[in-house]
């Protein structure tokens, strides 16, 4: 079976049991009350190797929001895109400059609310390995390719708590070779750990 065939039958199964996802799990911690959400996508490109690796931008330090910060290639749905499939990879192929005819979609998981007003549907594909990818300088820094058994294993995941506004809000973090993964992508990467059943193997 292939990868993607593997990786197909792991979501459908996740997504047709409860996972115990709460709302802290798929909103942003600082939160609070109801904002009005645009919509956006984000691509978890799957490269497809004996490992698979999981492809991850570095924000551009001049961007205006979470420079530097390390992300998913992915941004907001146009009224141009068709679906929120549409403007990942959209956006994948601006950032990265991955064609989107390479990419074996798998299909969407969990979505994630921010506190900047997005609502984010994370889409998950599988992609050629060693693709030449080059970043939009004026989006991305750089990219990196990262094991993905080492993304989605909960033992490298830190759960941290910080005081916001008088309450105590909760984040992940993931470390991985000098570089820190944290908010919203440590947060979808949680997320879908648990509806790939990984989380139940440290338990």
């Amino acid at each position: 079976m292939s990868l993607a065939d593997r990786l197909r039958s792991a979501l459908a199964q996740g997504h047709a049991r409860e996972v115990g996802l709460t709302t802290s799990d798929t909103r942003d911690p600082r939160i609070d009350g109801e904002l009005v959400l645009a919509p956006a996508a984000v691509l978890v490109a799957i490269t497809d190797r004996p490992e698979p690796g999981l492809i991850l931008t570095e924000r551009a330090a001049s961007l205006r929001k979470h420079a530097g910060q390390i992300a998913f290639p992915g941004g907001r749905v146009d009224q141009e895109d068709a679906s929120e499939i549409a403007g990942a990879l959209r956006e994948a192929q601006e950032e990265i400059a991955l064609a989107p005819e390479v990419v074996d979609v798998i299909g969407t998981t969990d979505r994630y609310h921010t506190f900047t007003g997005f609502d984010i549907v994370p889409v998950l594909g599988v992609i050629p390995p060693d693709l030449p990818l080059t970043p939009q300088a004026d989006e991305v820094a750089d990219w990196f390719e990262l094991p993905l058994s080492f993304a989605l294993d909960p033992a490298n995941r830190i759960k941290h708590a910080v005081q916001f506004q008088g309450v105590e809000r909760h984040y992940y973090e993931i470390m991985w070779n000098g570089r820190r993964i944290w908010g919203i992508t440590a947060a979808i990467l949680a997320n879908l750990s648990r509806r790939l059943d990984l989380d139940r193997l440290v338990a």
